[in-house]
């Protein structure tokens, strides 16, 4: 199972110039024109570690990422509590606040969820297309795909002029990078292999396994509901999916011969989220000119009476 990226919207930085709640996930500007053809580049890892490192800044500059006291990233954190890492490489989550269903692993450890597919699963259905996404870390498949994608789009027209060395990704460069990702795949052997990894990383990691049965499950369940078929926001996702009946059995089963009890599956419901007040202007509270402020009694002690003007002592008279 791969979780592509959905083709949205493709004009760089299209993404802010929406609301947050109708706001589709942003892979950049799409290529344009003839590929030009370019002279082969050899990827060292240390230079294929910049250029992760760098294409995931940018999608999260790019994207509308949830801050740590929203409740996605507050949920996401609590669901992967001890998944810190696989094989070595450091694992770290986000949330993409994005109306579009998806998530995706780079091979970096980055996980990134959007939020309109946490709206549709349980936490243990989230947590089964984590494990398998981490199954593809685990096994390079991600590091290939990502070493193809460059060396077919993104480095292709510049290499030249970089003799052949690597150098940082222009924005239509990333752009270009972004499509090529969206139209990768991976083959039925690479994603039964992320299955059975996934299975075992959650087993080893005090989680249920039985999280990427139900995570199949589910994706089968909303492709067969009516109206998701014809959505573009699902189709992408439902065509990266094969033989989704035959790897249900198969987890299912190792779950079982396992001993692990099937858990039940509430969705939680969706949260309102309220956009915070901006804090007032200086203009809104500085005080004018034209404008005196009050002056503030000073408060008596308790038991002390409002002293009193003083009066004449009576018989005298007013000095002239």
């Amino acid at each position: 199972m791969r979780f592509r990226f959905l083709k949205a919207a493709f004009a760089a930085l299209c993404l802010f110039s929406a609301t947050p709640a109708a706001a589709q996930f942003n892979v950049g500007k799409a290529a344009t024109g003839a590929v030009k053809a370019g002279r082969a580049l050899t990827l060292t890892d240390a230079e294929m570690a910049n250029y992760v490192r760098e294409y995931v800044q940018w999608m999260d500059e790019h994207n509308h990422v949830c801050p740590e006291d929203n409740p996605y990233t507050i949920r996401l954190r609590k669901l992967t509590e001890g998944l810190t890492s696989v094989e070595g490489i450091p694992l770290n989550f986000k949330v993409y606040y994005v109306t579009d269903v998806n998530a995706f692993a780079c091979p970096d450890g980055s996980i990134r969820v959007f939020s309109s597919l946490m709206d549709v699963m349980s936490d243990d259905q989230l947590r089964g297309v984590i494990g398998h996404e981490i199954g593809h870390i685990a096994h390079k498949d991600s590091k290939k795909r990502f070493r193809t994608a460059l060396l077919t789009s993104a480095l292709k027209d510049g290499i030249a002029s970089t003799g052949g060395r690597a150098s940082a990704l222009s924005e239509s460069q990333l752009g270009e990078l972004g499509q090529a990702l969206l139209n990768a795949s991976y083959s039925k052997k690479q994603e039964s292999k992320a299955d059975e990894y996934g299975y075992d990383f959650l087993k080893e990691n005090g989680k249920n396994p039985w999280a990427i049965a139900l995570s199949f499950e589910r994706l089968k369940q909303l492709e067969e509901e009516a109206g998701y078929k014809q959505d573009s926001k699902w189709q992408k996702m439902f065509s990266s999916h094969p033989d989704l009946d035959k790897r249900i059995k198969k987890m299912s089963r190792m779950a079982k011969n396992d001993g692990f009890e099937r858990p039940t599956q509430v969705i939680p419901p969706k949260p309102v989220i309220v956009k915070k007040e901006e804090p007032a202007r200086r203009d809104q509270t500085t005080v004018t000119q034209t404008e005196k402020p009050q002056q503030q009694q000073k408060a008596r002690p308790a038991g002390k009476k409002k002293p009193q003007a003083k009066r004449r002592p009576q018989g005298k008279k007013r000095r002239r």
